[in-house]
């Protein structure tokens, strides 16, 4: 790999791949002193900027998946459907706006997202520092899919609060330190700021998977964060009705994502997706505020219940960091997860008494569903490593919807009745 500027100029399909540079610093955006709710609104497409591109108030779906060439030496912006169209542009520019981003580059779903990403930084013999506290396909990559068929190692720190334990698992070969924070499903929090500042002392990028809190409520690059990793499916489509994933980070490392691994893998997000992901953001800032208070009830009363062992939620005192939870998120979110008695039997007989709560496999939705951890996302987790990440038996994760909340807690309530 090359980190001279033997790049410029070149189109970005032709540049060598690209090096983390601590020393060169993100380009600020053109948006950067507009509002949240402004930037969800307006980033990437705007009726009267783009007026010569789209004469439309709402951003076209623009269905075509080749593009012409204006003459035969002239490359088009948009050439083929695996590399990019307009209306999955103005979505990746939305992205990374909200964000703080420089570029955005969007997946089939967020762990093909993640696969884009190592794929296109780690050789074999490199290394990818990270904790068990992330999404189930996210662990099945870093235990096996990299480790045994691209010969990329994964080190998982144990001692996530401390810096020093994430310092001790970084060497010459690291080339990412990943994070998710809130993580799914016990909802730990990490130091954003803590584990940069060591990432960065090392010549390494942090990635911070921000899926389960999003830009509405965190903003891991204002505290050190180089690369983001969504889940488009999750909190910023919100109703169960899109699969996809985008990257967040400088521009360099975007479109190599984008020419060197998208281009060629193909699993790419469709313009009908994208459309409706730009209209499912615009009220991104609302739907969070919701999920966050109704979590906060839902939270509270699960904590006061006598059949309940344990309650996972940031928003409570009782988590292991809420303070740094209140210093570095905006509301607690609208993830939770709780203990039951009885293990997996327990847990059956909770979720099979529910009437309102729908069992399903995902997160983020406007209705309330939940999911047993155990038996779904981290089945192929050792004992051993669910004992470690917090993954009990009797673990049940819940995403709180936009119901109303005391209707919530009431379904809640008597399925717990039947424990």
């Amino acid at each position: 790999m090359s980190s001279d500027h033997s790049n410029e100029g070149k189109p970005f399909f032709l540049r060598d791949p690209w090096v983390y540079q601590p020393e060169v610093k993100p380009a600020a955006r053109a948006d950067a002193k507009l509002g949240f709710d402004t930037r969800a609104l307006h980033a990437g497409f705007h009726p009267l900027r783009n007026v010569e591109q789209f004469r439309a108030f709402v951003p076209p779906i623009v269905q075509s998946m080749t593009y012409p060439y204006p003459s035969f030496d002239k490359f088009p912006d948009y050439i083929y459907g695996r590399s990019k169209t307009p209306t999955v542009s103005v979505l990746e520019d939305r992205l990374a706006s909200l964000e703080g981003g420089e570029s955005a580059v969007t997946a089939g779903s967020g762990s093909q997202a993640l696969f884009n990403l190592v794929f296109t930084i780690a050789r074999p013999g490199d290394n990818v520092v990270t904790t068990l506290n992330t999404f189930g396909e996210g662990y099945k990559q870093a235990a096996t899919i990299f480790p045994e068929r691209c010969g990329v190692e994964f080190r998982f720190v144990k001692e996530f609060t401390d810096p020093k334990a994430w310092d001790r698992a970084i060497d010459k070969q690291t080339r990412l330190v990943w994070v998710e924070t809130p993580s799914n499903p016990v909802l730990l929090v990490t130091d954003i700021a803590a584990v940069a500042e060591v990432a960065h002392s090392r010549g390494v990028p942090l990635l911070v998977d921000n899926t389960t809190a999003t830009a509405a409520l965190q903003k891991p690059m204002d505290l050190g964060a180089d690369i983001i990793l969504l889940s488009l499916t999750k909190f910023l489509a919100g109703n169960a009705s899109v699969l996809g994933g985008a990257v967040v980070g400088p521009e360099e490392l975007v479109e190599d994502i984008r020419w060197n691994t998208t281009e060629f893998v193909g699993a790419i997000l469709q313009p009908f997706e994208a459309w409706l992901m730009l209209q499912y953001l615009e009220t991104l800032s609302l739907r969070m505020e919701r999920h966050s208070a109704n979590a906060q009830a839902v939270a509270g009363f699960l904590a006061s219940h006598p059949k309940v062992k344990q309650v996972n939620y940031p928003g409570l005192s009782s988590h292991p960091q809420a303070g740094l939870a209140r210093r570095q998120m905006k509301g607690g979110g609208g993830l939770l997860s709780f203990v039951v008695p009885g293990g997996m039997a327990g847990a059956a007989t909770m979720m099979n008494s529910l009437e309102l709560v729908v069992h399903a496999v995902t997160f983020g939705t406007s209705r309330t569903i939940c999911m047993h951890p155990r038996t779904i996302t981290h089945e192929h987790m050792t004992q051993e490593e669910r004992h470690e990440a917090g993954i009990d038996d009797g673990l049940i994760r819940l995403s709180v919807g936009l119901e109303n909340a005391a209707d919530v807690i009431a379904d809640l309530d008597q399925a717990l009745a039947r424990l």
